[in-house]
């Protein structure tokens, strides 16, 4: 193993040069295996771990803690709990009638987001019946499973089990995703789909730069710069997978439109980073082609995916607005009208969702968000039992403290190292912050829209791995550091060692104090009131 390679299984390793930019070895002590100049190599595949036992452990004993703290205690509290009586109970009516229904009118139910979270929700009440737990494991899977691929992204990125297994751990301990993996709400599928995505777009850059590693091994990359081949590479699988994820999160809710633009601007970037990396001239403007083709055909999957979770509706014929065609008095062709009809639902929703100004008590704006200005109250009893005479049980929408406010320093840290240090990481967390996250902000300014915290979930992963970069960058300096006084690489990463166990301890016990009201767990009333630090705003 080079030292590069050892120095990312230790830590956030960087090269604190362009990662992209081309390079050419001039003595046989800058050449690496196939004639390819080693800064090349490790810019091209600077972290190639296949298959690793102890890795995979140690995902395992993460997740295994994510799973716990998920499944234990999920059919409590009983009964709906918050908005799980309109989409636990549409889910239902969608296992009988494959739409979603209205009891009262006996009518179709006119509902605003798509079916797939709802059908995720079903499948769970299918397999184990329509009470608490079959309507809330679907999203306790879904949270376990984010917590997997967080941890494997993170490896991946930081070339590191132990910041990998750091930022899944924060994930697992995280309030605020807790409550979320145990309610029967669309925001933890829309989260976990958008996770997929961004990681099966991470391994499609790997492919790729592995792909053009070979390409100068085989000599098939002109010194000239010019490629002979049109259309390099074969079927972009990873690619495809996250075409596939991002269908599945707009079935989920629209609002993963805002991250569409993010995908694509990544594919480009990556394939005209690797093709200047490989000496092409002009790598970012010859790489359009091949970034627009397949993200046309991404789109086409997207969109496919999406139209196809639309199932139920369009093939039984009581569906809201399924025959507004024929209803109106017009002609309504067999395929063609199914498909107007729908888009006028869709056309419906949408001014729906641009009315949606209605006050509510446990509304708040982006803004707040990050400071947990507002959390939403799920659930509240005083009639439970406890060892006191005034009890209190509350599910309390609430991140751990000592991480979400940890979120903003983390992040204006991770602009100025990835500045720094110009790291596609870093570029990478903060699109994925930037594509969850400040549309919101439009929407809350432009057009004060109704909005709740929960809105924030699918940016929850990509603010942890922020976390974890500046933990990171903390216990390893730029390689240029690293050269000029290996004998200080040691002493860094002994205080970044310690920084990181200190912050993650501090995490674990902020998250075991707050857990009564993350589960709706029976209390004194004293305890209940202790755990409301910012007073009235939790209350």
């Amino acid at each position: 193993m080079t030292s590069a390679a050892t120095a990312q299984t230790e830590g956030l390793a960087d090269p604190a040069i362009d990662p992209d930019a081309p390079a050419k070895a001039t003595s046989p002590a800058q050449t690496g295996d196939g004639g390819v100049p080693a800064i090349v190599r490790r810019r091209l595949v600077p972290w190639d771990r296949r298959f690793d036992g102890y890795s995979w452990a140690a995902t395992g004993f993460v997740v295994a803690i994510a799973a716990l703290v998920r499944l234990v205690g999920l059919a409590t509290p009983k009964g709906l709990i918050f908005d799980e009586v309109y989409y636990a109970t549409d889910a239902y009516d969608m296992l009988s009638r494959g739409i979603e229904w209205n009891e009262e009118t006996n009518g179709p139910a006119y509902v605003v987001h798509p079916p797939l979270g709802k059908w995720l929700i079903a499948l769970g009440q299918a397999v184990f019946g329509n009470n608490e737990f079959g309507w809330r494991i679907s999203a306790a899977v879904a949270g376990i499973l984010s917590v997997l691929i967080l941890t494997r992204l993170a490896i991946r990125l930081f070339g590191s089990v132990i910041l990998g297994c750091t930022a899944g751990l924060l994930l697992a301990l995280d309030g605020f995703h807790v409550v979320m993996s145990r309610t029967a709400l669309l925001d933890i599928f829309l989260q976990f789909f958008i996770l997929a995505a961004f990681a099966a777009l991470v391994l499609d850059r790997d492919h790729r730069r592995r792909y053009w590693l070979r390409a100068i091994e085989r000599g098939t990359v002109q010194p000239a710069g010019r490629v002979v081949f049109a259309f390099p590479g074969g079927v972009p699988w990873w690619r495809l997978v996250a075409a596939l994820m991002l269908g599945c999160a707009l079935g989920v809710k629209w609002s993963a439109l805002s991250v569409l633009p993010v995908f694509f601007l990544l594919v480009w970037l990556w394939e005209g980073g690797a093709q200047r990396t490989a000496g092409i001239r002009w790598g970012y403007l010859k790489s359009i082609p091949y970034a627009l083709g397949w993200s046309l055909i991404a789109a086409v999957i997207i969109f496919a995916v999406y139209l196809t979770t639309w199932t139920g509706w369009l093939v039984t014929d009581d569906g809201y607005f399924r025959h507004w065609l024929a209803d109106s008095g017009r002609a309504e062709p067999p395929v063609i009208g199914a498909l107007v009809n729908l888009w006028h639902y869709h056309d419906e929703a949408y001014g729906f969702h641009n009315q949606l100004v209605t006050k509510h008590p446990y509304q708040s704006w982006p803004w707040q968000w990050l400071l947990l200005g507002r959390p939403v109250a799920f659930f509240w009893s005083s009639d439970l039992p406890c060892d006191a005479s005034q009890c209190a049980a509350e599910v309390l929408l609430l991140g751990t403290p000592v991480l979400w406010w940890s979120f903003v320093p983390a992040v204006l840290a991770l602009i100025w190292f990835g500045i720094a240090r110009r790291d596609w990481r870093a570029l990478f967390i903060l699109l994925g912050v930037l594509g969850s996250f400040l549309p919101w902000f439009y929407y809350a300014v432009a057009e004060g829209r109704t909005m709740f915290s929960f809105y924030i979930l699918p940016a929850v992963p990509f603010f942890v791995l922020a976390v974890v970069y500046v933990l990171g960058a903390i216990m390893t300096p730029t390689f240029t550091a690293q050269r000029l006084d290996p004998e200080a690489v040691l002493e860094r990463r002994k205080i970044g060692a310690v920084v990181l166990g200190v912050y993650v301890i501090l995490v674990a016990v902020c998250f075991w104090y707050f857990y009564p009201v993350f589960v709706g767990e029976s209390i004194p009333y004293s305890d209940w009131s202790a755990r409301m630090w910012l007073g009235s705003r939790w209350i």
